[in-house]
């Protein structure tokens, strides 16, 4: 969304904000146009939503500049979360959940997401239903970090899984 700028603007009253930040308070569109223009400025619809509308007298290509410094910096700070997986079959042992689930609270430190997958093949798929929820919980339990499900356990086509997500409350 591209602000509107000096004539574009179509409100009758601003709140003014003169470009060194100091607010002038309420006035009308043509007095705050003048003023602008007196100054050799532009008059910027920074928060059309607001009553008044907030504008500021300041120089249009500052005025991006200064936006795109903020946009790009926030964009930095940003961070990505994946989304890991842990896969596990019906017969894993005990140590080798242990260490999963070790793995799996340190990514869930970071803020990752995980997806859990009960690694289904031959026999194993036709196996009873609850007894596979029951292993599939067994690594769950062992995980040290705080999480909630993000998504329930389900049937993929290679199996059971599950993901999980670090819980923010917590």
């Amino acid at each position: 969304m591209r602000e509107r700028t000096n004539n574009q603007i179509r409100a009758a009253e601003l709140r003014i904000i003169d470009s060194d930040g100091t607010n002038l308070g309420v006035m009308s569109f043509k007095e705050a146009l003048e003023k602008a223009k007196s100054q050799g400025l532009d008059l910027i619809e920074i928060s059309p939503n607001a009553v008044p509308p907030i504008a500021k007298i300041m120089e249009y290509g500052k005025y991006l500049y200064v936006e795109s410094k903020k946009q790009k910096k926030a964009k930095a700070g940003a961070k990505t979360t994946e989304t890991k997986a842990i896969q596990i079959k019906v017969g894993t042992g005990d140590h080798d959940l242990a260490l999963k689930a070790k793995t799996a609270s340190g990514w869930l430190k970071e803020g990752h997401r995980i997806k859990v997958e009960l690694y289904l093949s031959g026999r194993t798929k036709y196996m009873n239903e609850t007894f596979l929820r029951e292993r599939l919980d067994r690594i769950l339990h062992l995980i040290t970090e705080s999480y909630k499900i993000a998504e329930p356990a389900k049937k993929g086509p290679k199996g059971i899984m599950m993901t999980i997500e670090r819980d923010a409350k917590k």
